[in-house]
This record gives structure tokens, C-alpha cells and sequence, in this order.
């Protein structure tokens, strides 16, 4: 490569299709939309993943494909200038971070290198169970717990609360505390008038943490809840949205959180969340960095930038096996553990 050589971009639609439908509080997912950038300089390369959640995700998707064009047509103009451009692009913003990151790394699929890509040192993670039939979700929770998983983060929030109530006393009568956490994340879908109540409920039950209890709309709420209730509360949907530092200082000031989720593809990439981060450890606010149901492109890159981090937490980053079209590599999940396995080789990247 010389120093004169362009940069120039491709973008390779790629969406993702679940092995079985996935459901949420907005919703059952049986397809994910995705992009791939694909940078090349000379002979170097890089890739990245701009990953969607349908309703979730805040990028205008009336001129998203023609925001991924105008990339595509402007990438020579350098890193800082078309990452300015993508300021109302969060999910672009951060696979055009990830691309260049890849392009200019040794290793395209090193980003960030480290013992974990050496595959000495895993990175412990939770488990995830989806919103379904009760029975369902029991099935989940044991197979969970066999395959070595410490806690377990239940979605919660779209079915009838008292058997979502009951299924995690099941669980904790079967599993205690110190034998396995229990992470809850309601994506907003408590009823605001009762969310307390529900928390008051599930306090005894040993639960670590719970995500956004209510919307990020009833901002004062949320800041009471923290006050009052008697579990931790996390934001996450909160944060979406949030560009502008005065943004984020206030909603870290009346909210006063117990924890932040952090995920890179509906905050705007790595930059922001260390921009979060700052905010949060400035407070004592803990975080830790959660996926948004990325193809282990995206999850790549997330998993060796969050390493780097030293959070001290478990992390939300095992979803790479959801789809049945994944892109195969070296990206392990072992007894609730996230490994880089140094033995196994990624799959050909389709249509590059």
C-alpha cells in the first residue's frame, strides 16, 4: 500500500435470519437487517457491521441506504470526515469505526489485539432467555445452567407478570444466589403506574440487575425507580439518541443510575461509549457493553474493544449463535465464557 492509494468502500447487504423467532417487549424478530462495509487500500483490507433492530434502532431508515451510497462515494475523503457525516447514523457510524479500525489493523480480524485474540484469556459472559411460552423459557433457563452459564439474563416485560414471576422463583428455588445471578431486562416494558410494585415483587428473589424497568419517555419515573427501588436498575434505551455531552450529563444527573448498557451499534460506536463510560465512572455508575444481536462480524469487534475496557462485570456479548446464515469463525462460547479460538478460521465474508 502506498500512501497515495484511495480508500474505497463497499456495502454488502446481509441480513440475518434467526434459528427459531426471538421475542422481545416490541415484538417476536424472525429477520435482522445488516450491512456490511467492506474498506480497501492497496492491498489492505478492513470490515465492518452496521446491524438494525426493527423499532429499536434510531437511524431514519427512510435515506439509510442512501446514507450507506454516499459512504460508499465518500470514503476517500478520510476517517473524522465521514464519521462527522454520520452523526444521525449511529448503526453506520459504528461500522465505518470498525472497518477503519480493521483496515488499519495487522490483522483485519484482530481490531483490537490482545490476549483474548491470542485466545489465552476469555471474556465471562451471561446467559440470555428469551421472551416465550413459560415452558419455553424453563427449557432455556436449564440449558442455560448446563452449559456452565453463572447468571442468566431473563427478557421480561411482554407476557403476563405473575408467570414471569413465578418462573424466576422457580429458578431461584432451584439455584441460589451465589450459585447463579439473575439478570432482568424489561426493554421498557413494565407498566409505569406498577413498576414499582413489580420490582418490590422480584427484590426477594436475589436479582443482580434490571434493565430499563419503564420507557426512556418517563424520564422522572426512572429517576424515583432508581431512588426507591429495591434493585439496581440499568439504562439502556436511554442512552440511545443522547449525542450531545450536555445530553448525556443530564440525563446522568436525574436519572442517577445503578449501572449503563452499552451497545456500540444504537449509541454510535466505540468513541461514544468511552465517551459514556467517562460520564459513568465520573459518578460511580458501573457499566458493562452488550451486544445488539450482531452477525459475528460486529460481535468481533465489540467482544476485542470491550476486553480492552477491563470491566470487572459479566457481559451481554454471547448472541453470535442466533442465525442460521452466520458468519462462521473463531468466536467460542465455552461454560458462560466468550473465547477467541485461535484454531478455527473465519468463513468466507459473502459476496466479497
Amino acid at each position: 500500500m502506498s500512501l497515495g492509494d484511495p480508500v474505497q468502500a463497499k456495502m454488502v447487504h446481509y441480513p440475518l435470519a434467526f434459528k427459531k423467532p426471538s421475542g422481545t417487549s416490541r415484538g417476536v424478530l424472525t429477520t435482522k437487517d445488516s450491512w456490511l462495509i467492506y474498506l480497501t487500500q492497496g492491498d489492505r483490507w478492513g470490515l465492518g457491521e452496521c446491524s438494525l433492530i426493527q423499532d429499536l434502532s434510531p437511524d431514519p431508515m427512510s435515506g439509510f441506504v442512501d446514507q450507506l451510497r454516499w459512504v460508499e462515494s465518500h470514503a476517500s475523503m478520510g476517517f473524522e470526515t465521514v464519521y462527522q457525516q454520520l452523526s444521525q447514523y449511529p448503526s453506520i457510524r459504528f461500522g465505518w469505526e470498525q472497518a477503519w479500525q480493521s483496515l488499519h489493523a495487522q490483522n483485519p480480524m484482530h481490531l483490537f489485539p490482545s490476549s483474548f485474540t491470542r485466545g489465552e484469556v476469555p471474556i465471562d459472559i451471561n446467559g440470555l432467555v428469551w421472551m416465550g411460552p413459560i415452558d419455553q423459557m424453563r427449557q432455556e433457563v436449564s440449558d442455560k445452567i448446563n452449559q456452565g452459564f453463572k447468571a442468566v439474563k431473563f427478557k421480561v416485560g411482554a407476557l403476563d407478570f405473575t408467570s414471569e414471576l413465578n418462573l424466576i422463583r422457580e429458578v431461584r428455588a432451584l439455584y441460589p444466589e451465589d450459585q447463579v445471578g439473575i439478570r432482568l431486562d424489561a426493554n421498557g416494558g413494565f407498566p409505569p403506574h406498577q413498576a414499582l410494585h413489580y420490582l418490590e415483587q422480584l427484590s426477594p428473589l436475589g436479582i443482580h440487575s434490571i434493565e430499563q424497568p419503564v420507557s426512556p419517555k418517563y424520564r422522572k419515573l426512572l429517576g424515583e425507580l432508581c431512588a426507591q427501588s429495591p434493585i439496581p436498575i440499568a439504562l439502556d434505551e436511554s442512552l440511545i439518541g443522547l449525542e450531545q455531552p450536555g445530553e448525556r450529563d443530564e440525563l446522568l444527573d436525574e436519572v442517577s443510575p445503578q449501572y449503563l448498557i452499552l451497545k456500540p451499534s444504537l449509541i454510535g460506536g466505540f468513541r461514544s461509549a468511552q465517551d459514556w463510560i467517562s460520564r459513568a465512572e465520573q459518578r460511580g455508575i458501573q457499566w458493562w457493553v452488550t451486544s445488539a444481536l450482531e452477525s459475528n462480524i460486529g460481535l468481533n469487534a465489540i467482544a476485542q474493544w470491550t476486553f480492552t475496557q477491563q470491566s470487572k462485570l459479566l457481559q451481554g456479548l454471547g448472541t453470535g449463535g442466533l442465525f442460521t446464515n452466520n458468519i462462521e469463525g473463531p468466536l467460542t462460547v465455552d461454560h458462560g465464557r466468550l473465547w477467541y479460538d485461535t484454531n478455527k478460521e473465519w468463513s468466507p465474508i459473502p459476496q466479497l
